[in-house]
């Protein structure tokens, strides 16, 4: 049971847990935590590079520094919202069709109206 909940729900925890994180994080430290396998490794430059700030610049209202620490930053955000919001859907649909939210609503286990 725990691993089913583990491969439902991880994509969609891990998601919001990176955009909170991001969004309580200070954007302006100079020493911001890296998870870049290119920089842990010593190489100082890397396409991805920026991303983590520009997308916590953006959750802290500021654009036009969002845009300056990397481009692809505010695309980046709108793809995450979007997969969050999908993978909602998707959770909300399977628990409709496994019955779940109809016998919360209607009072009975078995799904039917009385």
């Amino acid at each position: 049971m725990i691993r089913a909940f583990y491969f439902k729900y991880f994509e969609l925890t891990f998601w919001v847990a990176a955009l909170i994180a991001l969004g309580i994080s200070d954007p302006t430290q100079a020493s911001h935590y890296t998870l870049c396998p290119l920089k842990l490794m010593g190489i100082t430059w890397c396409p991805g590079c920026g991303l983590g700030h520009s997308i916590a610049f953006l959750l802290h209202g500021d654009i036009r520094n969002s845009f300056h620490a990397h481009w692809l930053g505010i695309p980046a955000l709108l793809v995450i919202l979007y997969r969050i919001v999908d993978l909602v859907k998707q959770r909300v649909r399977e628990r409709l069709h496994d019955g779940q939210f109809v016998s919360t609503t209607m009072g009975t286990g078995n799904g039917r109206t009385e």
